[in-house]
């Protein structure tokens, strides 16, 4: 695609995503080998550290060192074309969908109905942190900078943090219907968009920073954390009663099955999300709170995990004997991976302003999880979960909840589907909010 004539070569050292593929998966190598080390400093390092988040901010670090890259862009015989890498794609629309069947097939779901409403009400709080948080943000930092919020018209900023809240509650096609709405200048669009990538990706890296000391967390928290531990325990004791030696059989069986699902869950989707289209005004309609339900990715989403759960009824549960989760682990790993790829860390350095309005409004939304959490004693996996289900979306709730324990994913997943419920709405709230403050402001 030809774009421009002026725009500098952006290419990054590797260009080709066989070559970049086979990096990052020499990195997860190299942090799982040294992670099973039992020396002194390996130990250690690893006890503050955790490999999931390291898997997560190593790609990062190739990233904004400018090693790797999401997209370039390259000048060919005097004119500029962009490229994008299709790793995260891929990952994403068939890693992950695979990854959520393999962890759910042995999932018990009598248990998951049992860990209780805190789930949801932590993910509610999640939300409303986001609603209530870009506002609070937008009236701290123009209280003191008012020309970092400044703008008019298409340009007003409060136009383009709405988009950040649809992102942050429900995902990218909720950000769409913002942007629909709202009609923020799209020039400046790439800029809310990496205040997006980067605040999120920081948050989720806290997040998964946390997973190793949810011990003491909890235990600060004074929570119950019986029904996840009776869940886990389980999930570990069916695993264990299934175990078997693993035959080339098993391994194509299962994956044939699995990889079978995925492509009914796209063809599936593809299927509803234009038939919700095509039929419903309203889902075509991206101005519509309800357009989210047209997106191709909730339904693959949704399709797959119905499917690991389905399997779950059916002697499918079985295969979780020769390593059904461990596999999914695996492809959780690389997606994490080419997550990681997308946080460049040098763009706090390019607009720091909006940057610190990100950070501020996240911290809102921590504080109010943390406040609930503990006046409600919620497990730091429910807190977890529950933010990310908001502002990470159906891509990064699983992970996070695999990370606590493979079998927890299917959790994630369905707080995930609530969000693009919401999304649209509660980022309608958000908005009306941001522009009420711009108002009181005077700087629209």
């Amino acid at each position: 695609m030809i774009i421009s004539t002026v725009l500098k070569d952006t290419s990054p050292i590797f260009t080709n995503d066989i070559m970049v593929f086979g990096l990052l998966m020499g990195l997860l190598a190299l942090i799982f080998y040294t992670a099973s080390l039992k020396d002194g400093f390996w130990e250690k390092f690893y006890k503050i550290v955790p490999a999931l988040l390291l898997a997560y901010v190593l790609p990062a670090v190739l990233s904004s060192t400018h090693i790797i890259a999401t997209d370039w862009i390259s000048i060919e015989d005097g004119k500029a074309v962009a490229h994008k890498s299709q790793l995260y794609y891929i990952a994403s629309r068939v890693l992950l969908p695979a990854s959520l069947i393999l962890m759910t097939l042995s999932i018990d779901l009598k248990a998951v109905f049992n860990l209780g409403p805190k789930a949801l009400i932590m993910f509610i709080t999640g939300t409303l942190g986001i609603v209530i948080g870009g506002p609070i943000a937008l009236f701290l930092v123009g209280s003191i900078s008012p020309d970092t919020i400044a703008g008019t018209g298409h340009d007003a900023l409060w136009r383009g943090l709405a988009t950040l809240s649809g992102s942050w509650i429900g995902g990218g096609a909720n950000q769409a219907a913002m942007l629909e709405i709202f009609e923020y200048n799209p020039k400046k669009y790439g800029a809310t968009v990496l205040v997006d990538i980067f605040v999120a990706n920081l948050w989720m890296a806290t997040l998964l920073f946390g997973i190793p000391r949810a011990k003491k967390i909890d235990a600060w928290l004074k929570a119950d954390t019986s029904s996840i531990e009776e869940l886990k325990a389980k999930v570990t004791a069916f695993a264990k009663k299934v175990q078997r030696m693993p035959t080339l059989t098993d391994y194509m069986v299962l994956l044939g099955i699995t990889f079978f699902a995925v492509a009914m869950s796209f063809w599936g989707a593809d299927i509803i999300s234009q038939w919700l289209k095509t039929h419903i005004p309203a889902v075509a309609d991206k101005k519509s709170f309800v357009s989210s339900f047209g997106s191709h990715f909730f339904w693959l989403i949704s399709l797959a995990t119905i499917f690991g759960i389905s399997f779950s009824f059916t002697k499918i549960k079985n295969y979780e004997g020769v390593g059904a989760s461990k596999i999914g682990s695996v492809f959780i790993y690389i997606l994490v991976a080419t997550i990681g790829m997308k946080m460049d860390l040098t763009e706090i350095i390019k607009n720091p302003g909006l940057i610190f309005i990100g950070i501020v409004w996240m911290t809102i939304h921590a504080l109010l999880l943390i406040g609930v959490a503990k006046l409600i004693k919620a497990p730091y996996f429910f807190l977890a979960v529950g933010s990310q289900a908001n502002v990470g979306g159906a891509a990064s709730a699983p992970v996070v909840a695999a990370a606590f324990h493979p079998s927890l994913a299917s959790v994630g997943v369905m707080l995930a589907v609530v969000g693009y419920v919401v999304g649209t709405i509660a980022a309608l709230g958000s908005a009306w909010l941001m522009e009420l403050v711009s108002k009181f402001l005077g700087v629209i």
